[in-house]
């Protein structure tokens, strides 16, 4: 049984009821198109077409649910383009089950994700800094470890065998970058093996939604723990890493590295969030960065005075769009902020201490001042907490004023003075 739409949308689809029997929906407005619906409430889309022989021919596009209406389109549309040029795609399909390498599917997930038809997180197109860490995982680990092997070959034994070879330091290797004597050390361990294995099953998957293999053989396989870096700093390495940041500024080291060291220090902020900050961001006269495209979107981060006080310390020139600009003049953003702190804990004689751990930290002084968990997220960035800057003009002066003492205490510790009277907070700006 079937039905004709004007033209087939979300809400149609989301509206169809579910029948004994099965049953289409065809839209009018895009010839082929489909939704199929079965009794369990199952959706999938179709395209219908005729080869160069006129032979009718059908193409699955994908689940309702792991892709929208309007993706399942577009991807019809590329298929449909593709046999007005005399291609068949059922066919091309069936002859990429057989011949399809992992290091050729690598290649399709990447032209997927690029052009927005693989979601990221909350439904969202993937960043451009996240599928550049997909493909350095894809180019470091996947293609080394499983390039040459067929798609439809892979067996759980093979993703399993994959997992203990990264886990075990197999693919690690230190790379030349772009980047001035720049280099990129690639390691292995639990923490790699976890997160690559869950980029391999997502580009699995996508061989699944593609009619490629029917099954993917990364489910069920055992992943090791991504274990969570505890490293906190205790009062006095961060009075030995402030040391360490004023010994370097008083030798005129590089001011891009000491400053970001100081603002990761005491805002709590991601590397990146620090690294591509931008002038207009930072709102002091509402007490925080509205930053337009943090990790989890745009997001208005409650900043603390001492935070402030490093950034009215620096000379900003006219025209300036980075806080920390490249050391170079050029038009980008200063790009040595995770080897400053490198050298800055080194000189400190601290161990494992990266910019992760200064964020960390900042959580952990936040606990240690009786903050709930809520009330840290929220500091921090997180998913669960984060405020977003779309609709919120008005941060909670509490909100602030927790900012403010969770960083006004980082700050005594570093600089080694007792902690001073409490300041009075800025008005957020109507």
């Amino acid at each position: 049984m079937a039905k004709l739409m004007s033209k087939l949308t979300k809400r149609i689809v989301d509206d169809a009821e579910v029948r004994p029997k099965e049953y289409f929906i065809w839209c009018g407005e895009l010839k082929g198109f489909c939704v199929r619906i079965l009794p369990t409430g199952k959706k999938t889309y179709y395209v219908d077409y005729r080869n160069k022989d006129r032979k009718q021919k059908r193409i699955t596009i994908g689940q309702h649910g792991k892709i929208t209406t309007e993706e399942a389109r577009k991807l019809a549309l590329q298929n449909l383009g593709g046999v007005t040029k005399g291609e068949d795609p059922a066919t091309e399909r069936a002859t990429q089950r057989t011949s399809l390498t992992v290091k050729d599917l690598c290649a399709q997930y990447l032209d997927a994700t690029e052009k927005g038809f693989i979601m990221g997180k909350k439904g969202q197109p993937k960043k451009a800094s996240t599928l550049a860490i997909d493909r350095g995982r894809i180019d470091r680990h996947i293609i080394p470890l499983l390039g040459k092997k067929l798609v439809k070959d892979l067996a759980p034994a093979d993703v399993a065998k994959f997992i203990r070879d990264v886990t075990g330091g197999k693919t690690a290797t230190v790379e030349k970058t772009d980047k001035l004597r720049g280099k990129a050390v690639v390691e292995g361990g639990k923490g790699t093996a976890a997160r690559t294995a869950g980029l391999l099953g997502g580009i699995l998957s996508f061989a699944v939604s593609e009619g490629v293999i029917p099954f993917n053989p990364a489910h069920g396989v055992k992943r090791p723990a991504d274990n969570k870096r505890t490293r906190r700093l205790t009062p006095d390495e961060y009075r030995a890493f402030g040391q360490a940041i004023q010994q370097a500024e008083e030798a005129c080291e590089t001011w891009q590295g000491t400053a970001g060291a100081r603002l990761l220090a005491l805002t709590g902020c991601r590397l990146q969030e620090v690294v591509q900050l931008n002038w207009k961001e930072v709102d002091e006269a509402g007490g925080c960065f509205r930053l337009e495209d943090s990790k989890e979107g745009a997001s208005t981060r409650p900043v603390g005075r001492a935070a402030f006080d490093v950034l009215n310390s620096l000379t900003r020139e006219a025209e300036a769009k980075f806080v920390l600009p490249a050391a170079r003049r050029d038009d980008g953003a200063f790009g040595g902020l995770d080897g400053a702190i490198e050298r800055l804990a080194k000189r400190a004689g601290l161990e494992g201490v990266t910019a992760h751990t200064l964020r960390h930290s900042f959580g952990s002084v936040a606990g240690d001042l009786g903050y709930s968990e809520p009330t840290i997220a929220a500091m921090l960035g997180h998913a669960a907490g984060t405020v977003t800057g779309r609709y919120v003009h008005h941060l909670d002066a509490v909100l602030i004023a927790a900012a403010d003492k969770v960083s006004r205490a980082i700050d005594s510790y570093m600089t080694g003075k007792a902690e001073g009277k409490v300041v009075k907070l800025p008005r957020a700006r109507g």
